[in-house]
């Protein structure tokens, strides 16, 4: 795939057990996108650290990844808001002492809070939000370089979405702040020594828990399936993708949903 192309990255399809042999963790891996990339990446042979809050959901999903015969996957409890920075060096060691490596991070969990204008914002919430979207995410990355680094094929990818919009807040502001950390990290990690692919996708809006709260009056069944979107992971994270890196790549309006003509969802954040 000489030139990237949204389109054709939809419906990409890894090489049987193109990833066989991979460690590849992922935030916000109970539900939604993130549950459905764990599965996509264990189908193809990696090994999936599945990292979230809700370790009900979390074992739910372990349970199907290992019916299907992949790889045995990791289940991680982690609640961004309330780790520290050695709650996170914790995180590291324990991913090089029992898996011996680490070939991707998937940075897909978030957290909106509240929607309310600035002006009513409260400063506890706040805190909590940025550190959900922007801290917790930047230090987990911090810790787990080094092992993405001796990887020889190290892959970040960013879960981004445009939420600059009214209301929205400290999870808009943090989502902006992801992709600044993607312009920063994939230029820091762009040379030979310690090359790491760092790259965003922003599905637009997915059927998912998260879009359904925040507009709940909105059709689901016009929205795309959390597996139609898959394809753009797969691939920035297996090395057929090479060194592309610092791309943030837009999905929206390119997923075709059955029944969907003339009812366009809100192009909003998910």
């Amino acid at each position: 795939m000489s030139e990237l192309d949204p389109s054709a990255l939809l419906d990409y399809q890894p090489p049987p057990d193109g990833l066989s042999g991979r460690v590849i963790l992922v935030t916000g891996a109970a539900d939604g996108i993130g549950r459905a990339v764990s599965l996509a990446t264990a189908a193809a042979g990696a090994t999936v650290i599945l990292l979230d809050r809700d370790i009900k959901r979390l074992e739910k999903v372990y349970d199907v990844i290992e019916s299907a015969g992949s790889p045995q996957p990791a289940i991680y409890p982690l609640n961004h808001e309330g780790a520290t920075v050695k709650d996170y060096a914790d995180l590291a060691e324990n991913v090089l002492q029992s898996l011996g490596r680490l070939d991707g991070l998937v940075l897909n969990a978030g957290w909106a809070g509240t929607l309310t204008p600035l002006k009513y914002y409260e400063p506890e919430l706040w805190v909590q939000v940025m550190q959900a979207n922007l801290n917790g995410p930047v230090m987990l990355t911090q810790a787990v370089l080094p092992m993405l680094e001796e990887s020889g094929q190290g892959s970040i990818v960013v879960s981004t979405q445009n939420a600059r919009k009214a209301f929205w807040g400290a999870f808009g502001i943090a989502k902006a702040g992801q992709d600044a950390l993607i312009d920063i990290l994939s230029r820091e990690h762009s040379g030979d020594q310690g090359f790491i692919r760092v790259n965003g996708i922003d599905t637009g809006p997915v059927r998912t828990r998260f879009r359904a709260l925040h507009y709940p009056g909105e059709q689901a069944g016009l929205l795309p399936a959390p597996e139609q979107v898959v394809g753009p992971y797969l691939y920035f994270l297996g090395p057929e993708a090479g060194r592309i890196t610092g791309e943030n790549l837009s999905l929206e309006g390119l997923i075709a949903v059955p029944g969907s003509a003339g009812n366009t969802p809100p192009i909003d954040p998910r």
